[in-house]
Parts: structure tokens; C-alpha cells; sequence
């Protein structure tokens, strides 16, 4: 029996694992320190009450037999794409319900969708990366390259055309670094990755937060149909880190190497996947109903405004930063030139906040940190106000 190899190639730890750890460390050695978490992005507003009784009624319709669900259509069931083809139009973009299909999350399918590419493909990353382009693909044994995203180019990397890639990671609003892409930014990725017979896997888990004219899907730009697949999740739109739902769309017309990619995915999800549960569809469906609509838009303010509170304590220190707009991240450049561990040791230890060290998502992230929105309100600005003492000492 032989292990997979690949996983050789990997750090010995996920990035928000190590984070874990070292924050459960020190709370076990200092037990009264009151640890303020501004690193995972994780939410911590309740679900919408709407979305509460749509589950509620899911489930109770599997105790009746005339209403009871067993394994759902792989696709997920139509009354939930046909709802979130109505949302796409509400911004412009046309998406058929029949491609779309339901997940459990963006995190997983970004992560399996490499299951239905040739090992032998070269994958292009922006720099800093989300950790799961990079781990997933180095799991699978492809080579991978890497745009620069700096301080230069607002940490917005734009294609080489001197670089050829197969497969290419794109994430806007960005995770980390709050970054955003112009529909004419988008578009030059597009017109790249047609020129190179490329797939562009498009993450846009944080559209939701984009306040200014923006695009909110890659399928508002010309030509996106023929070259991109868009990865979204409800975990930020909605709350649902824990409830677990989003939804892959895969334009019919895609085709590369002779085959259809919307025919192969569906066929690696009903192999691999068994789909969403009843309750859970239910509830997700109710996210994109009026009243839906209504209700997580007042938890994405709570959120927008938490980015706001930090983005202005960052201006009044005068700490360069990107993101806090059209993001709920906000990623710092690390103050007296430290290194990206040494600021989070150096906030932990002093004042007992926790952020994410840069350098856990690429080589351009070290001397970068990021922090998230997600907190309570009260111990976000608990959590400025500690910062700001530190740092104007």
C-alpha cells in the first residue's frame, strides 16, 4: 500500500489550525485573559429569522411520509436554483437555474473541482492565496505558479501574457487582502484565459459586501461563459458557516479538451456528493426571498460596519492597508517592520487580540495581516481600542 506522496508537499498544518493551537496554548497557560478572536472568518450573528423557519419547516416536513425527503436531485432541487437565478438577475448577470448546483460550501467544491482536470495542468494563484487553491492542487500533484499581488498593484495582480496557465484561482472581493477587480480588470482575465485555453475557477463568497460599482459575478463581464466557473457561498452572504450550503455555476457552453465541463462535474458530484439536505435547501432558498433579502442585509451592515470601525482606527494610526470596502476583511501592512508571526505574538501577548499572520497565505503576505469583521460589535471595538493604545505608544 502506498500513501499519496503529495501530501509530503503540504506545510505540516492547515493555516487557521495553527492559528487554533497557539491561541488555545496561551488561553491554557493564561486562563484569565480575555482573548479577543479577529482572526478566522467566522460569523457570529444568528440566522435570519426567516431562514430559521424555512429550516424549521424542512424539517418538519421529513416527520410527515406524505412530505418526507430522502436523497435530493445531485443538482439540488429546482425551487433553490431557480431563486438564486433570480438573484444573479437582480444585479445584472444572466445564470440559468440548470447551472447551478447546490453544495455543502465554496470551500469544498474549489477544492474538488480539480478532480475533473488532468493532474498535468499548471495552475496560476494570486499571491497572497487562500490556502485551499494551493493545498488542493498540490494534493493533486500539479505545478503551480504564482501572480504577484504587492503593495505596487494594490495587491491586484493582473496576467502575464508571456505566462501560460491551464487553470486559473481568481477571488474578488480577494480573501485576504480585501482587493476588488474592475469589470476591465475582469475582463483582461478573461480575454487571458480564452487566449489560453484556460478555466477560470471564479470564488465570489464575498460579493455580497460590494458597495461600490463593482462587479458582483465573473458573468457580468463579455465572454466569462466561455472560459469561467463561479464558486459561492451563503457561509458570509447568509451566516451559514455552520449550516453548510452554496452553490457552483457551470455555464452549459463550457468545453475544453473535447468535453463538456458542466457533464463532467455533474458526474464527479453524483459519484462523490450526495447532496445537500431538505432543511438546509429550504432555509437557503428563503436567503434570496424579499423578506430574506431584507433580513441579511442588516447582518451584512453590522458586519460592514465592524470593517469600517477597524479601517478608521488603521487611518488614524496611519497604517497602510487594503480592503474594510466591499470586503469584511481588512489586511495591514505589520507596523515597524515586523514579520507577520512576530506582529500576531506581539498582539497576543500584549493585548490579547488575534489576527491572521499574512505569511500563512503566500510569500507576498509576509510582513501583511489580516483581520476579519465577523466579531461582535462590542468586542471589535474593544479590540480597536486595544490596538490603538499599542500602537501609538
Amino acid at each position: 500500500m502506498k500513501i499519496n506522496k503529495n501530501y509530503d508537499n503540504l506545510v505540516p498544518n492547515y493555516l487557521f489550525a495553527e492559528i487554533a493551537k497557539r491561541v488555545n496554548d496561551y488561553q491554557a497557560a493564561h486562563p484569565e485573559k480575555d482573548i479577543i478572536r479577529l482572526g478566522i472568518g467566522d460569523v457570529t450573528l444568528p440566522l435570519a429569522p426567516v431562514v430559521i423557519d424555512a429550516m424549521k419547516k424542512g424539517a418538519d416536513d421529513l416527520g410527515k411520509k406524505e412530505t418526507f425527503k430522502g436523497y435530493p436531485d445531485y443538482e439540488g432541487y429546482a425551487f433553490v436554483r431557480e431563486a438564486i437565478s433570480d438573484y444573479y438577475k437582480s444585479f445584472g448577470a444572466e445564470v440559468s437555474s440548470d447551472e447551478i448546483l447546490i453544495s455543502d460550501g465554496a470551500k469544498s467544491d474549489c477544492g474538488n473541482i480539480g478532480d475533473i482536470f488532468g493532474s498535468d495542468n499548471v495552475v496560476l494563484v494570486t499571491d497572497p492565496v487562500y490556502p485551499v487553491y494551493v493545498d488542493s492542487n498540490i494534493m493533486s500533484g500539479r505545478s503551480i505558479i504564482y501572480a504577484n499581488c504587492t503593495k505596487e498593484n494594490n495587491f491586484k495582480a493582473m496576467p502575464d501574457e508571456n505566462v501560460h496557465a491551464d487553470i486559473i484561482y481568481l477571488c474578488s472581493p480577494n480573501n485576504p487582502t480585501g482587493s476588488a477587480y474592475t469589470k476591465e480588470e475582469l475582463k483582461r482575465w478573461v480575454d487571458y484565459a480564452i487566449k489560453n485555453d484556460a478555466v477560470i475557477l471564479y470564488d465570489s463568497a464575498y460579493e455580497a459586501f460590494i458597495s461600490e460599482d463593482l462587479p458582483r459575478s465573473i458573468y457580468l463581464i463579455e465572454d466569462a461563459k466561455k472560459c469561467a466557473i463561479e464558486f459561492c457561498s451563503l457561509s458570509k452572504t447568509a451566516g451559514f458557516t455552520g449550516t453548510r450550503c452554496g452553490y457552483t455555476v457551470v455555464p452549459k457552453e463550457l468545453e475544453r479538451d473535447g468535453h463538456n465541463i458542466y457533464k463532467l462535474w455533474y458526474r464527479r458530484q453524483a459519484t462523490k456528493f450526495n447532496g445537500v439536505s431538505w432543511p438546509v435547501q429550504c432555509a437557503a432558498a428563503a436567503v434570496f426571498s424579499e423578506e430574506g433579502q431584507k433580513q441579511i442585509k442588516e447582518n451584512l451592515e453590522y458586519y460592514k460596519e465592524n470593517a469600517r470601525i477597524i479601517a478608521s482606527a488603521l487611518d488614524e494610526l496611519g497604517i497602510y492597508y487594503t480592503g474594510g470596502k466591499n470586503s469584511p476583511y481588512i489586511w495591514l501592512e505589520c507596523p515597524n517592520g515586523m514579520d507577520s508571526w512576530e506582529f500576531f505574538d506581539y498582539l497576543l501577548n500584549e493585548i490579547n487580540v488575534v489576527g491572521t499572520p499574512g505569511s500563512g497565505f503566500g510569500k507576498n503576505g509576509e510582513g501583511f495581516f489580516r483581520l476579519t469583521s465577523f466579531g461582535d460589535r462590542d468586542k471589535t471595538i474593544e479590540a480597536v481600542e486595544r490596538i490603538k493604545k499599542l500602537l501609538a505608544k
